[in-house]
């Protein structure tokens, strides 16, 4: 198989994104986890599970005095990743791993950000995927939430903090076992798909080391309505620069 024909070409804002024509694509969730994410000049971020890198070019993007690490398992997905660092013309900032983030090729607290949009489904729940690609982007087939987490917690500096995007439903779960590794969670965000849905996404900041305090965000909405158009908080996320 060619490396270059089984690809599409797609952009968000001034983003050339190549990524799978069939196996894993990048969905909103990635979009969204970028706009919530705060950074400041310097740091350092590392993103786990990182697919084709959308959420690191967005951030890229977005703040030019950072530098970015990111770690993706799957081997398709790495070199697309590679691809869209050189196209978007981040080398210097973006620098593209593939690895297992069981097994981290980093030394431990050596970075100030981690952010992850992890498998969202545990194994022993829901249909598994029937393409393997997609499969292991979605289910806990090789890491599982407290994996991610564990990994998470090695890499952080203390007082570094962490972005997650996760299912809603799975709030609990997601809360407890992030005080498991002592992230604290600090700020949140229910992501609804319009007003008078149920809460379907939630975008979790946590603090490595930090104090028992939760600031609980105004809900964003995706859509204006059932059916309508994107709600102008999210339009402006395509731009690859606005925040949520």
């Amino acid at each position: 198989m060619c490396f270059g024909r089984d690809l599409t070409r797609d952009s968000i804002g001034d983003l050339i994104l190549y990524q799978p024509q069939r196996g894993y694509r990048f969905s909103l969730d990635a979009v969204l986890l970028a706009g919530f994410v705060r950074l400041r000049p310097g740091d350092r971020v590392l993103e786990l599970g990182a697919g084709c890198g959308v959420v690191s070019l967005f951030l890229a993007r977005r703040f030019p005095q950072v530098r970015f690490w990111t770690l993706e398992i799957q081997d398709r997905l790495t070199r697309c990743l590679s691809l869209n660092i050189r196209k978007n013309n981040l080398t210097q900032r973006v620098f593209g791993l593939q690895g297992d983030l069981c097994y981290l090729p980093f030394k431990e607290g050596c970075f100030s950000i981690v952010v992850t949009n992890p498998p969202f489904y545990p194994l022993n729940t829901g249909r598994l995927c029937p393409d393997e690609e997609e499969r292991l982007a979605r289910h806990e087939v090789k890491a599982s939430l407290e994996d991610v987490l564990a990994a998470s917690k090695k890499a952080l500096k203390e007082r570094g903090r962490f972005y997650i995007i996760y299912p809603a439903s799975q709030l609990v779960r997601l809360m407890v076992e992030a005080r498991k590794q002592r992230l604290e969670p600090k700020r949140l965000r229910l992501v609804y798909s319009y007003p008078q849905d149920q809460g379907r996404l939630v975008l979790l900041e946590a603090i490595k080391g930090g104090g028992a305090e939760l600031q609980v965000l105004p809900p964003l909405f995706i859509y204006v309505s059932r059916g309508g158009p994107y709600a102008p908080e999210v339009e402006a996320l395509f731009s690859s620069k606005g925040s949520i």
